[in-house]
């Protein structure tokens, strides 16, 4: 006789977390949680404290109650902060839709269709996502120089976007893999062509998805350093490293770069806050 005509079961196993008391339980758990959050948070509180200290305090953080917001003011009265903050604003936001327009129908094309050019395509973004991205900043900056693109918007911009572009695409495919486009053949029947198929019916339903790619793109060019560091200089200042000038010969201005980056978070956390569900809603497509 089986086990499950004799309505037995097999012995479950019992963890030591299984053996502790629900107090115990709920104790321990309370613990990891406060030790998992004080490890992201303490990096932030730091920095926060830090950019409200005077320069002569900043290696006494723990020491003393003198703030203050003298900090925020005297990175403000430089003129190229708030250029930095409008550029780097500028071209995350149009990174950020030219991406999303060429990779949603990049992904599209890549989930739906077959034949050999969508597996040429698909092949070579994910040749160029092999690339590690530091190799990336030399062939750039020899195109951007021969082109005359150099420190100008434009140059920046398309860096921007080819990264995306190669990286959002693959990701995008996943997004439609999971779409079952049986409303699409349906939507066709009724007398739609595949663009209005792709419009009205595909691109609803990745709707989270979409949302949740924009905000990691815009995210990710906002705290970009490293073309912001090879691809401009004082023509188009953006905001990591107009950042990075707070280290000088004399020593680093903790306090100055502090009161910076915390303003620099401010505009991320505002976007995060207000987009979470999307984002939350996009990954679980």
């Amino acid at each position: 006789m089986s086990l499950a005509s004799s309505g037995s079961s097999l012995p479950r196993r019992t963890g030591l977390f299984d053996m502790l008391r629900p107090g115990a339980r709920a104790a321990f758990m309370t613990l990891a949680v406060s030790a998992v959050l004080l490890l992201f948070l303490a990096p932030i509180i730091i920095l926060v404290v830090t950019s409200l200290r005077p320069g002569w305090g900043v290696y006494y953080i723990y020491r003393g109650t003198e703030f203050t917001l003298a900090n925020y003011v005297e990175v403000f009265q430089r003129g190229v902060v708030i250029e930095a903050f409008f550029n780097s604003f500028l071209v995350a936001t149009a990174a950020t839709v030219l991406s999303l327009g060429v990779t949603v129908t990049s992904g599209y094309m890549l989930s739906r269709f077959k034949g050999w050019l969508p597996k040429t395509w698909f092949t070579s973004i994910y040749v160029f996502r092999t690339v590690p991205y530091i190799s990336w900043v030399l062939p750039l900056y020899v195109v951007n120089e021969s082109l005359g693109l150099y420190d100008t918007f434009f140059g920046i911009l398309a860096a921007h976007v080819a990264v995306h572009v190669c990286f959002f695409s693959w990701i995008m495919k996943g997004f439609f893999d999971g779409i079952d486009p049986s409303m699409e053949y349906a939507a066709m029947i009724d007398g739609c062509t595949r663009w209005g198929a792709f419009r009205r019916v595909a691109l609803p339903a990745a709707g989270p998805a979409i949302a949740a790619l924009g905000i990691l793109s815009w995210l990710w060019t906002w705290n970009e350093f490293l073309f912001a560091l090879i691809l401009t200089g004082n023509r188009t200042p953006l905001l990591t490293v107009t950042m990075a000038q707070f280290v000088t010969e004399l020593g680093t201005e903790w306090n100055l770069m502090s009161a910076m980056a915390v303003m620099a978070m401010i505009p991320a956390v505002i976007i995060t806050l207000f987009a979470q569900k999307y984002v939350i809603q996009g990954l679980r497509i």
